[in-house]
């Protein structure tokens, strides 16, 4: 059971960390006409992006250090509790349809389980031992890169995940919202995005957690096109699993290549619908055997097998 000095000790963390301070000239907000506050609040988020790029020479080292792993087999995996822990999950879940990832590559792992994603489970977010465990049930190793998350950069359980994923040799990202956090201090690169004292006191899912998902969006997003799964801006690692995507396969492939629709049918047809591998076979004049071959020599980058097919025709 928590004592009375634990409580005490906790809020005076709390006190210190400017995500908590409370904003004494909001403090009538409640009493303003809707359209205000929505002016209010959309003035808060601009304050963002700014906040972001303050950070970008340490999330561009990130990034860089996340596709090195990544490129030799490992995996990127979030963990966080709460809010930091349904973004880190968000992120992991759109990697597969957009990149065509496998499920394993990108994770997430909150506090308390999937359950945790749409209720919360009392204690979990206190526990690094549980983050220790969780990270031990995906096995996780030195390949492997392991970003914890929490807007305060003091929860145990995120704290917990990065110093136990870096002592297994993995690498470590701390992504907090404080400066001279914890979690920072644990990881082998700390991102501290200070987005500052929130509209609704302490309420870390507004500016808190905007940064949050810009800087996974840039994590997972930038990685991915250092690992060839874009050729420029075009996703052609799509994974094609509805008609939407459907579509949007044969839009990138028209887009890439300039090609007819009757080409783009044939080559998606030969290469089972893989986005990548059509390409290749119009632009590199390849048939969809080669076109394989010569995307597994090259890693996947459709640059350098483009280059390839063009050396051997």
């Amino acid at each position: 059971m928590t004592s009375t000095a634990d409580h005490s000790r906790l809020r005076a963390q709390l006190d210190t960390l400017a995500t908590e301070a409370f904003r004494s000239e909001l403090a009538d907000i409640d009493r303003l006409p809707t359209a205000e506050i929505a002016r209010i609040m959309n003035g808060e988020d601009t304050s963002v992006p700014g906040a972001v790029a303050e950070q970008l020479p340490r999330i561009a080292a990130a990034i860089d250090a996340t596709a090195e792993r990544m490129a030799r087999g490992g995996r990127l995996v979030y963990a966080g509790a709460g809010t930091a822990g349904r973004l880190g999950v968000l992120d992991a879940s759109e990697c597969p349809p957009t990149f065509n990832t496998d499920p394993s590559e990108v994770r997430g792992l909150i506090a308390g389980g999937p359950s945790a994603m749409v209720s919360a489970v009392e204690g979990a977010e206190d526990s690094a031992e549980l983050a220790a465990a969780d990270l031990d049930g995906i096995g996780i190793g030195p390949d492997d890169v392991v970003v914890g998350i929490s807007a305060s950069g003091r929860t145990p359980y995120a704290v917990g995940a990065v110093e136990h994923a870096r002592a297994l040799g993995a690498l470590t990202i701390g992504l907090s919202c404080n400066a001279d956090s914890a979690l920072a201090a644990a990881a082998d690169h700390g991102i501290e995005v200070v987005t500052g004292p929130e509209l609704i006191t302490g309420s870390t899912r507004l500016k808190a957690g905007t940064a949050q998902k810009l800087v996974l969006n840039m994590l997972s997003t930038i990685t991915m096109i250092r690992l060839g799964k874009t050729y420029g801006n075009l996703m052609v690692d799509v994974r094609a699993s509805n008609e939407k995507l459907r579509a949007r396969s044969r839009r990138i492939v028209a887009l890439a290549t300039g090609a007819s629709d009757a080409e783009i049918e044939t080559a998606l047809e030969a290469t089972g619908g893989e986005v990548k591998n059509a390409i290749l076979t119009i632009v590199g004049q390849v048939d969809a055997a080669t076109a394989a071959r010569l995307l597994d020599a090259s890693n996947g980058h459709l640059r350098a097998a483009l280059q390839a097919a063009a050396q051997q025709g």
